[in-house]
């Protein structure tokens, strides 16, 4: 079942990547001082005008529950076949697939506390949704906290010009958790960004968006009073007073309420006078939960001006460079840009209406075809032999200079560092500076791994050095424990390029010993080894790699090493005991380590494990989540299973016996795992024999990453390996 086939606005894409940049500037602008009132921000700090976390000495680019729940839970889209009579209870089961209990996304306050922890227990417990969220089950103050409108901006973003269908989906959505005035206050915002793409007058989307709620809604009652009081006071402040007065949280019980936050947005959008940072400004003076507000605010700007809502005399784009952090059970997807999940909203939109999904520059993950867009590409440093200057180097996306003569990023060596370089790169896995960042816990595995092939088009200007060379290379952790691991540097061989000339660059890393590789780049050297002189400029058209890694994770001489960070950790403990590699331990039901890719299709999966003491072992392939992947597992009642744990009826995960046999079950004896996926048949072995052949046929899961499974206790894993 498809929506029926719409005409896309011409600018939909670049709209979507402003609607998102909007989202992240306006959390990462208000994340800092969330949960301050105005009058603390007024005092400490004044008006924010700019981003303040240098001031509070936090990062700028953290994991946050507003920016990871946005671009999480509208995967069940995808998930369940873009179809558009998606329902409640599979969204709901997108929570349970991509959350990883007490660690990820949400804020986990704990029963009756946290809305969305308290939505999260009763999927958990077989409450469904709509009733995990609805007042019935959890009362009228958890139901209208602020949750259901923080998430629901990438819904709105798939049916632009469509403010019907986006309410209705926000809706489906936010019922997952929340409902009344919260489900209201969503869909009010979901209208008014899809609205947004074709209609800018803010009146016109706050009427559309209040004719599909109802009219004694409270909700709908606060929009007309910020917009009456906004023609009566014609001063923010004076306004602001008056939603304190009458909507503010005295008014109401819980933490965050949604109605106090709610008017915030729209006294932000009525007094912004078409300034994306007047506006901003506005929403986060204001205080209460200044990163949610900001973010939806930001988003509906971004959709409504396009691009060009940034420009002016702050630059807004410059320090987040479209760096986005979620964290989720797919930990392969933690580091990315707006760029990328720009690209997945728009495809599955276009999919949604059963049409070609755009793929630019032949669907290459770093492709820069956005004004202004870097994805995360910054100067960089491999530490040399020599000590001294560090390269100048300058970043800008630039047109005219790609293959077909679209954009591409242009790197601009002023200065060759002491060592006679100048290196561009951005990051595959957590940065450095982001291992011990506080705030939102971060799950997640790196993007590429060894025994993967880089390619990267790249061409010289005329201002090149003549002697100049390029080379890929990558950065990868080595030996210590977080926060403070090695840095080890790979370099592909360099390749002379003369001025005017453009080369395709081709590296096939070595294979991976499970050291994480945190970033990808290019080496740009000087053969004269003048560091003071000038390199001219590099344009780099796209960048992209394929192929399935090969890696073995090793066990370790000394403590655990970094690398555990790249294994995500759905488990009540992942550590390290008596020699192994690591140790696992579920104190009840399944726990699950993953790491890898979703788009690995055809490998193999090989682990060595030991059972403890433990109900069941085993390990996992194709792993789409915690709710689906296929799993060769050996149980204590003495019977070896090959299962698979997908989408059930109405929503619901079930897990499937394709195919079992009696097997001794020995405690602290090493068990050999192993499972081959090849083009839909599914091999596994026990020990190196052949003990299952299998081809799925029942809505199959054909790619994903690698997992290590034990259930109710612990187990330890002496070797992985993938390829």
């Amino acid at each position: 079942m498809t929506v029926e086939t719409a005409r896309f606005p011409a600018d939909y894409a670049e709209r979507v990547y402003a609607g998102i940049l909007g989202k992240i500037i306006g959390v990462y602008l208000g994340r800092p001082v969330e949960g301050w009132g105005y009058e603390r921000i007024s005092r400490d700090l004044g008006e924010i005008t700019y981003y303040v976390h240098d001031r509070l000495k936090r990062p700028l680019v953290v994991a946050d529950d507003d920016i990871s729940g946005t671009f999480t839970f509208v995967r069940a889209m995808a998930d369940y076949g873009d179809d558009a009579g998606l329902t409640p209870a599979q969204i709901g089961q997108t929570w349970l697939n991509y959350l990883v209990e007490q660690k990820t996304v949400l804020w986990w306050g704990g029963m009756g506390n946290s809305t969305e922890h308290t939505a999260y227990l009763r999927l958990k417990r077989g409450i469904a949704a709509p009733e995990s969220g609805a007042i019935a089950t959890n009362g009228k103050v958890v139901a209208e906290q602020i949750g259901a409108q923080i998430f629901i901006d990438g819904w709105a973003m798939l049916f632009p010009g469509d403010p019907e269908r986006a309410a209705d989906f926000a809706r489906r959505a936010g019922s997952v958790s929340h409902d009344g005035e919260a489900v209201f206050a969503a869909q009010v915002i979901a209208a008014m960004e899809a609205l947004a793409f074709v209609e800018s007058d803010i009146d016109r989307l706050t009427d559309e968006a209040l004719r599909l709620i109802p009219r004694d809604a409270i909700v709908y009652r606060l929009i007309e009073d910020v917009r009456s009081w906004k023609h009566q006071d014609g001063d923010w402040r004076r306004t602001r007073e008056r939603i304190d007065e009458r909507y503010g949280y005295h008014r109401y019980g819980g933490n965050c309420h949604v109605l106090p936050n709610h008017a915030l947005i729209h006294l932000g959008l009525q007094y912004g006078e078409d300034d994306f940072g007047r506006a901003l400004m506005i929403t986060n003076t204001s205080g209460w939960d200044t990163d949610c507000n900001s973010g939806n605010l930001g988003c509906l700007l971004g959709i409504r001006g396009g691009l060009a809502v940034f420009a002016g005399d702050r630059d807004w784009r410059g320090p987040v460079a479209d760096r986005i952090l979620i964290s989720s059970a797919d930990g392969g997807r933690a580091v990315t840009d707006a760029v990328i999940e720009a690209g997945h909203l728009v495809e599955a939109a276009h999919r949604l209406r059963g049409l070609d999904t755009p793929a630019p520059k032949g669907g290459a993950r770093y492709h820069f075809s956005f004004p202004g867009s870097v994805q995360g590409w910054r100067s960089s440093a491999i530490p040399g032999p020599a000590a001294g200057e560090a390269a100048v180097i300058h970043l800008e996306n630039v047109t005219g200079q790609g293959a077909a003569g679209d954009r591409s990023l242009a790197i601009r060596v002023e200065r060759f560092d002491s060592d006679h370089h100048a290196r561009v790169a951005t990051a595959t896995f957590v940065p450095p500076e982001a291992l011990s960042a506080s705030g939102y816990h971060l799950e997640a595995s790196p993007s590429l791994y060894g025994g993967q092939t880089i390619r990267a088009r790249v061409t010289a200007a005329a201002d090149f050095a003549e002697d100049g060379t390029v080379a890929l290379y990558v950065g990868r952790y080595g030996e210590g424990e977080v926060p403070a691991p090695s840095q080890e540097f790979l370099v592909g061989a360099s390749r002379p390029l003369a001025p005017g000339e453009g080369a395709l660059l081709e590296w096939t890393l070595p294979p991976g010993d499970g050291r994480p590789i945190f970033q990808v780049g290019l080496d740009i050297g000087s053969a004269a080894g003048q560091p003071e002189r000038s390199g001219g400029t590099l344009y780099l058209d796209w960048l992209d790699w394929s192929g399935q890694p090969r890696v073995t994770w090793k066990t370790p001489n000394g403590a655990l090493p970094a690398s555990r960070r790249a294994w995500v950790d759905a488990l009540s403990l992942l550590t390290r005991r008596h020699g192994s590699m690591y140790t696992l331990i579920a104190n009840e039901g399944r726990g699950v380590a993953i790491t890898g890719r979703r788009e690995w299709a055809d490998y193999t999966v090989g682990a060595t494990v030991r059972p403890h003491m433990a109900t069941a072992i085993g390990l996992a392939g194709h792993v789409q989540g915690l709710e689906r992947y296929y799993a060769l597992v050996l149980h204590d009642d003495g019977a070896l299973r090959l299962l698979k744990r997908g989408p059930g009826a109405a929503g619901s995960s079930a897990e499937t016996v394709l195919a079992e046999r009696p097997e001794r079950w020995e405690l602290d004896r090493p068990y050999r795992f192993e499972l081959q996926f090849r083009a839909g048949t599914i091999n596994a072995r026990l020990d190196g024999e052949l003990v299952f052949s299998v081809t799925d046929r029942d809505q199959p899961l054909s790619d994903g990453a690698i997992g290590l499974l034990v259930v109710a206790g612990r187990a330890d894993v002496d070797a992985v390996e993938v390829g």
